[in-house]
């Protein structure tokens, strides 16, 4: 079976001494770079994930806080 566009890309290729490009190549290079796009999003996320524990974690354990300290009476900025 052999469509329009094949028959395009076989006659340009004939003429040009390049090869058609290949549909099964580009198909493996966009899947390897969305899975390479879906692997640095999730670092992304694991490091957010992390980030967050380490805040819970602290402020279970009473190292940081929250609350914003009061400048003592007298004190100037």
């Amino acid at each position: 079976m052999s469509t329009t566009a094949h028959k395009l890309a076989t006659q340009v290729s004939k003429t040009t001494g390049k090869r058609p490009p290949s549909v099964v190549k580009e198909i493996v290079y966009g899947m390897s770079l969305g899975l390479f796009a879906g692997y640095l999003w999730k670092l992304h996320h694991w490091s957010n994930q992390r980030r967050t524990r380490e805040f819970y974690s602290l402020l279970d354990q009473g190292r940081i806080t929250v609350v914003v300290d009061e400048p003592s009476p007298g004190a100037e900025d």
